[in-house]
């Protein structure tokens, strides 16, 4: 394997995020050890981010320096009367002497590794006070010669004091310093982070900006990505249709059957966006979204999921549809509809005479159709769309699973459905829940369409970084 562009070493006190810093620029929640216990890392470990066969920087994480204070020190009396060493040459005397190997081993790992490295993110955890010790050990790290960054990390906690860091900070000569929280990082923070370096680092400025530039595409695609498996979802859910007989008891089980499918094929949707975004499923609120158990079977179809979300309880798919041709009982939130109903109800589409006349067949027959409201479609949509918003934001080290709010627009929730999901309505061959499922041109195209709508959607969404 070619050596990489650039090497970079994540150093810092203990216990400050630096392994949670590198599980979110990695994307790898695997990645070292996490841990609320002080010197979790005690060797370096290194990662290599490949942005395209030419861009590849190499990351370090280091241990926690602990005695940084008694170590300064030490480096004082090392030197010998009349000598005047520069910063690395007093570092490499100290790597050479026995208490490299003893006392100040955590350290001497910190301080070897940094020599060779290009330059450094010195992680802080922004909720702490800023002591000696944290100048000592920017004293010392700073006599390695080579460029740092500090990076103040849990910026969205309460009680953090960022501008006491930035202050002191700018008292030592350090001004580019960068915010970016690892369990909650801003969609734009490995921008902002690659730039900095980019200006600290001006020999490799054209290989930091390859990479920020590949990063930025690669996060667009993976939203477009994401607003497929979700167009997917709602197609083969507005589609989706049972027909039954019109005794109660076939109603009632046929309405528990279509049920279910539904919430199987919501979490195989969210299971794939996790993994789009990678995740893991405990990732995910046992409350709002649960991949399985008793508890997310109540949830899709549940008034108060309806009610969380905004979304008013319709009166069915087919509402609007033909005078006298249709009607339509709210049952939980799916529809019970007349044999001639769904396809040309909810976006006025023909279907053609053989399959509308199969369907007046069975109405004469006594038959019904169940199909899923558009107010569960409402509620997917923006449970996915939530979903989504959440992963984008969410860094790779956070330990608390996702919870999703009501979103403050009204998107979704009282405009019209999208003309994707109107057709899908008449296309009961468009679901994949659905015996003799088609994914023929047609339904290609407005997959295709319905995802750029989300896509906008969200982009309109967007709160301001």
């Amino acid at each position: 394997m070619a050596e990489a562009q650039l090497k970079i070493a994540v150093v810092g006190h203990t216990n400050t995020g630096k392994t949670s810093l590198l599980r979110t620029l990695t994307r790898d929640p695997a990645f070292g050890q996490v841990a609320d216990a002080p010197g979790t890392t005690r060797h370096v470990e290194g990662v290599r981010l490949a942005a395209g066969e030419d861009a590849t920087v190499e990351w370090y994480d280091t241990p926690g320096m602990e005695d940084s204070i008694a170590l300064l020190e030490y480096l004082e009396r090392l030197d010998e009367p009349g000598q005047r060493r520069d910063g690395p040459a007093r570092v490499h005397r100290f790597l050479d002497s026995p208490e490299a190997k003893g006392r100040f081993e955590q350290e001497a790992r910190v301080l070897a590794k940094l020599l060779d490295c290009d330059a450094a993110l010195y992680v802080i955890d922004a909720r702490d006070p800023v002591l000696g010790k944290h100048r000592d050990e920017l004293a010392l790290l700073a006599a390695c010669g080579r460029p740092l960054l500090p990076v103040l990390n849990f910026v969205q906690a309460p009680a953090h004091r960022a501008q006491g860091w930035r202050d002191a900070m700018s008292r030592l000569g350090l001004h580019a310093v960068l915010e970016f929280d690892t369990v909650a990082p801003p969609l734009d923070g490995e921008a902002r982070l690659y730039g900095r370096l980019a200006m600290l680092l001006h020999q490799h400025a054209d290989l930091l900006e390859r990479i920020a530039k590949t990063l930025s595409q690669q996060r667009q695609q993976r939203r477009m990505d994401a607003c497929r498996v979700s167009a997917d979802l709602l197609i083969d859910a507005a589609a989706l249709r049972l027909t039954v007989a019109g005794e109660p008891d076939a109603v009632a089980a046929a309405t528990d059957t279509l049920r279910e499918q539904v919430r199987l094929r919501e979490q195989a949707a969210s299971q794939a966006l996790l993994a789009l975004y990678n995740f893991r499923p405990g990732d995910y609120a046992a409350d709002t979204l649960p991949l399985s158990g008793e508890r997310w079977r109540m949830d899709l179809f549940h008034p108060q999921a309806l009610k969380d979300m905004g979304v008013r309880l319709g009166v069915g798919a087919a509402a609007g549809a033909m005078a006298g041709a249709a009607v339509d009982l709210a049952v939980g939130g799916l529809s019970l509809g007349a044999g001639m109903l769904l396809g040309a109800a909810a976006g006025g589409v023909w279907q053609g005479v053989g399959q509308l006349g199969q369907r007046m067949a069975g109405r004469l027959r006594g038959h019904r159709e169940l199909s899923v409201d558009d107010a569960v479609l409402r509620l997917l949509a923006l449970r996915q769309r939530q979903l989504i918003q959440a992963l984008e934001r969410r860094g790779h080290a956070a330990r608390e699973p996702v919870r999703l709010d009501q979103p403050a627009d009204e998107a979704w929730r009282r405009a019209a459905l999208p003309d994707a999901i109107a057709e899908a309505r008449s296309r009961p061959a468009w679901s994949a829940l659905n015996e003799h499922h088609e994914d023929d041109e047609r339904r290609k195209l407005k997959l295709a369409e319905l995802a750029r709508h989300m896509a906008r959607d969200m982009e309109q969404a967007a709160p301001t970084e």
